[in-house]
């Protein structure tokens, strides 16, 4: 299994586990452990899952971008014990960080460890730990989100940091050589391998079992972890391109991409893909509605905080006091608020593998311009103040559904254009319309409109 990292047994170890959230537990487990607890630092690119670590802490600290960091590990100091969490790339952005940061750690601070979140990145690209003085002490990741099956997670240890792991307290069924229950809470921990001192009770056999299969097969078909990351990376320079050319018909972009790794290497950009949509009028398109489309039309995607607080943050551009504001006023990371004052509340994000095609891309972008492009030039004079709950657009004319004989036009009807709760609505006849969409909601009709 390790030689799928390139990683040689005789200075590595793995650990399974269910997912890469409880390989970070484990960690976390040997971390909280030692007296006097530890100092926490991590990148703003995290996954929540690795933000979570900073609830244990003695002390934390997020790094608002790569600068940060550097500073950081420029500065050598050799009197602290702590941890620094990073993302081999963003679940959010697909953008690629560092590689050298675990060796330059080490060589700085060396009473701190680095623990990697490898889950994004190996779905599409190899996670090479042939240096063993640049990898980083402990990385965990997904076997599922490589592969597909099975349901199974790992951390990848240094067995020259591993010591540090020993200091975990709890203990579970096959961990131990001996064990007293009554009195002297004695008890005598398995020392021979790292994993048989970190996997409590009975492993996931079949899933491992099952983990050949999957190796081979995804090598049968692919080759691979290069070749999945040359043809991923091709598509996302694609994709980028096409999304880039939704154009509205008054010059306003239709996609506001938030891809900040660059487009020219795969070494600092993965295959997804962040954005949020305008109208041509500047408003912002709900991610709700897109993602309920898009399943209509086969079209999977992701909407909405997308498990990465920083990258809603620092892309979107919700400030924490907004993002309070939001959770407040009602709003939860997957519910379908997903405009309120007139800001975006998540994403959506296009994620690509082994298996996506040029079809698929052009599939998505006709789907984006059949839906949500204005080829026709807006009218400043039709254009509300944009974020301002009480603009009011009147003389709006509502088409029921088409019959036999055509659209019949219903009555003209003045709505409240309610931006700062990202929603539109107005009531015709049996139920409420949804103009930001074309998904009736109460009678369950379809409708168009037209401004006049």
């Amino acid at each position: 299994m390790l030689r799928l990292f390139d990683a040689d047994p005789e200075q590595f170890d793995i650990v399974f586990c269910a997912n890469a959230t409880a390989g970070m537990k484990l960690v976390l487990e040997a971390f909280t452990a030692r007296k006097g607890g530890f100092k926490y630092r991590y990148h703003v690119d995290a996954h929540t899952s690795l933000v979570g670590v900073r609830e244990l802490a003695r002390e934390a600290t997020c790094f608002s971008s790569d600068a940060e960091v550097e500073t950081w590990l420029g500065e050598i100091c050799a009197d602290t014990f702590g941890l620094f969490g990073w993302p081999a790339q963003s679940n959010f952005s697909g953008r690629r960080l560092p590689r050298d940061w675990a060796a330059r750690l080490r060589g700085n601070r060396p009473g701190w460890y680095s623990l990697l979140d490898a889950a994004a990145l190996v779905t599409s690209a190899p996670l090479d730990l042939s240096d063993v003085r640049a990898a980083p002490d402990f990385a965990v990741l997904s076997f599922y989100k490589m592969f597909g099956f099975p349901d199974l997670g790992a951390v990848i240890i240094r067995k020259d940091s591993a010591d540090i792991l020993l200091s975990r307290r709890y203990f579970g069924g096959g961990t131990v050589d001996a064990v007293v229950s009554r009195s002297q809470n004695f008890h005598a921990r398995k020392v021979d391998s790292i994993h048989s001192h970190l996997e409590d009770g009975t492993s996931a056999f079949h899933s491992i079992l099952a983990l050949d299969t999957a190796i081979s097969t995804h090598k049968r078909l692919y080759g691979s972890f290069s070749n999945i990351s040359r043809h991923t990376f091709s598509l996302f320079q694609v994709a980028h391109a096409l999304l880039s050319e939704l154009i509205h018909g008054n010059g306003r972009k239709l996609c506001h991409i938030y891809t900040s790794g660059g487009h020219n290497s795969s070494v600092t950009q993965g295959p997804i893909i962040a954005f949020n949509m305008q109208r041509a009028d500047g408003s912002w398109i709900g991610y709700a509605e897109v993602e309920k489309l898009a399943s209509v039309k086969n079209i999977h995607i992701r909407t909405g905080g997308l498990c990465n607080p920083g990258g809603i943050e620092s892309s979107v551009g919700l400030e924490p006091w907004e993002i309070e504001r939001n959770y407040l006023a009602g709003h939860r990371c997957w519910d379908e608020r997903d405009v309120m004052h007139g800001k975006p509340t998540g994403a959506i994000r296009v994620s690509l593998g082994a298996m996506s095609t040029i079809d698929d891309l052009i599939v998505f972008a006709k789907f984006l311009e059949e839906f949500y492009l204005d080829k026709e030039s807006v009218s400043l004079a039709l254009q509300g103040p944009i974020g301002k709950p009480e603009a009011v657009v009147e003389s709006l004319t509502i088409c029921t559904s088409p019959g036999d004989d055509g659209y019949s036009p219903a009555n003209l009807v003045q709505i409240l254009s309610s931006r700062a709760e990202g929603s539109r609505y107005l009531q015709v006849n049996a139920g409420k319309f949804d103009l930001m969409g074309l998904l009736g909601i109460g009678s369950g009709a379809w409708c168009t409109w037209a401004l006049g």
